[in-house]
């Protein structure tokens, strides 16, 4: 009889155990239905599915950690080829803002709030105390209020994407501090300021995307100790001063695009010379002197984009020894002299050289 009493206790002791470790917490759950309050989703029903006791089993965008059953990734997208946008035959849209309550679930690693158009209010100041976060995404929505300041004590994030807002302020100091970023986002917002100068501090990132702010002051060239740096975006700013030299000597850059600011001086040679460099878009500034004579049979590029400068001279008879030009555009400048009938230029059009003082 004892022992039957004993197994009895043991039994609903592991049955009990078995149910707190399977199912999510109550704080997570609590924490997931206060965020979803502050939106409004009304033509896909995502949140029909955030029902049931255990929020790690089918609730749309959420996942779990499979050991502690504490919330992992939160990921909403109003794009996606998921079969409930196929069904719905539309994109998303959603309105509200993203809750403080989401900085409740203290082991999330993924925060992805995305396209969705019309979400708005500002990141919660409470996002920074999220210390295993790795992926904050929140492009494409109204959102606007500032960067928080601390956003560099996300020591663990890799991925900080707030592009196509409307996010103002200044580019935090902090951010440099995000030694394990890899993929650095904030364009088409309303940044003001300069671009913090140690951002070369960034051991790890690969794409930095700055364009289509307000951003002011000369291009730090610490940009250039970024040895992964491959895709840099500082276009439609109003960015002052010269092209840092130091950009034609990194080992991994890519693709370059300095367009429409305010930038003046001379082109860097070594920066045509980089054999490595495949997209380089220098166009609508006032850059002058010439077009240094610098190509050879390793010149690679897709688009070379000089326009809407003040570059003089004669176009360099090394560019007929490049490798490939795909799309060549020098109009609108002083330049003068012939134009070479030899590749690329015999498969030029007219407008590439157009407006030009006696070409």
């Amino acid at each position: 009889m004892v022992h039957s009493v004993v197994f009895s206790v043991l039994l609903a002791v592991a049955l009990a155990f078995a149910t707190a470790v399977t199912a999510c917490t109550p704080s997570d759950k609590a924490a997931l239905l206060s965020f979803r309050q502050a939106l409004n989703e009304p033509y896909l029903g995502i949140f029909n599915t955030w029902k049931g006791e255990d929020c790690c089993a089918n609730w749309y965008g959420v996942t779990c950690d499979p050991e502690t059953k504490r919330v992992a990734d939160v990921i909403l997208r109003g794009e996606s080829e998921d079969p409930i946008f196929e069904r719905a035959g539309r994109s998303g849209h959603m309105a509200g803002y993203i809750s403080p309550s989401i900085c409740a679930l203290d082991r999330l690693t993924t925060l992805v709030v995305a396209d969705w158009k019309a979400i708005s209010g500002e990141i919660p100041p409470c996002i920074t105390s999220l210390s295993h976060l790795r992926i904050l995404d929140l492009i494409g929505n109204q959102i606007s209020g500032r960067i928080p300041a601390d956003i560099g004590s996300l020591s663990r994030l890799t991925v900080l994407n707030l592009a196509d807002n409307q996010i103002s302020g200044e580019i935090p100091g902090s951010i440099v501090n995000l030694n394990r970023l890899m993929h650095l986002e904030l364009r088409n917002n309303r940044l003001s300021g300069v671009i913090p100068s140690d951002i070369g501090k960034l051991p790890m990132v690969s794409r930095v995307l700055f364009s289509g702010n307000q951003l002011t002051g000369t291009i730090p060239s610490s940009f250039a100790n970024i040895y992964r740096l491959a895709d840099l975006d500082l276009s439609l700013n109003e960015l002052t001063g010269t092209v840092p030299s130091q950009f034609g000597s990194m080992p991994v850059l890519s693709t370059l695009n300095l367009d429409s600011n305010r930038l003046s001086g001379e082109i860097p040679a070594n920066l045509l010379s980089n054999s490595r460099l495949n997209i380089l878009n220098l166009s609508r500034n006032s850059l002058e002197g010439h077009l240094p004579d610098v190509f050879t049979q390793k010149t690679y590029f897709t688009v070379i984009d000089l326009s809407n400068n003040n570059l003089r001279g004669a176009i360099p008879r090394s560019l007929a020894a490049a490798r490939y030009i795909g799309h060549l555009d020098l109009s609108h400048n002083h330049l003068c002299g012939p134009v070479p009938n030899s590749p690329p230029f015999d498969r030029l059009g007219s407008s590439s050289f157009a407006s030009n003082d006696c070409l």
